[in-house]
């Protein structure tokens, strides 16, 4: 697979606490020169970078990040203030003590409240694979499927581990038709990227590829 080709599947990632709009500003930049598919950055910069890149790229960003706890209405704002700044696509943290828990029928219901403020915009549903048993990652390719949401998407990158081949594999089996796959957490060579989007990946969330274009 040319590197061009996976670059188009990378949702290119800056979401360290200590981002500053110059580091904000570059990885936008090298998203539209190398043609990824978003930049994937704080809601607190999303206004400012729609200002910096129009409709060069996309903006995507992070609800509920990193830990998923906030309540429902808490997330539905800050989508629906996130959607006005300008985002185009929303990456939700589901609550891990409701999987723990076994309360899926709430964690439907979060998502399609989020879902419903996205309306047409796409809504990418993070689970935190590294913490979950096999029974549980299912159970949320159940609910994300039920829920409507557009993607299942293995990490945070923030956690106890990243994206792993196992979980796509298992999220591939086992997401309804329609619900596409984003991994992201750890992506560090296009060796990796091709491997996942061969088992079945969309979408990758990582800033190590371009690091690699830039330094070769």
């Amino acid at each position: 697979m040319e590197r061009n080709e996976i670059l188009k599947t990378v949702d290119h990632t800056l979401l360290a606490q200590t981002a500053v709009r110059e580091e904000i500003r570059v990885i936008c930049d090298d998203a539209i020169a190398y043609g990824t598919a978003s930049v994937c950055i704080p809601p607190s910069f999303i206004k400012r970078a729609k200002e910096y890149v129009g409709d060069k790229m996309k903006l995507c960003t992070v609800i509920g990040f990193p830990n998923g706890y906030s309540t429902s209405a808490v997330k539905e704002f800050e989508t629906k203030n996130a959607l006005v700044n300008g985002a185009d696509e929303i990456d939700m943290v589901v609550n891990l003590g409701d999987i723990k828990e076994g309360r899926d029928d709430k964690i439907i219901e979060e998502i399609r409240l989020l879902k419903k403020a996205c309306g047409d915009r796409i809504l990418k549903v993070i689970v935190e694979t590294c913490l979950l048993t096999e029974e549980e990652k299912i159970r949320m390719c159940r609910a994300v499927t039920d829920a409507g949401a557009d993607f299942i998407k293995t990490s945070t990158g923030f956690s106890t581990g990243g994206a792993t081949f196992e979980d796509v594999e298992l999220f591939k089996k086992h997401v309804g038709e329609g619900v596409k796959i984003k991994a992201a957490g750890g992506i560090a060579s296009f060796d990796d990227a091709e491997r996942f989007l061969s088992l079945g990946a969309d979408r990758l969330g990582t800033s190590r590829l371009i690091k690699i274009m830039k330094e070769e």
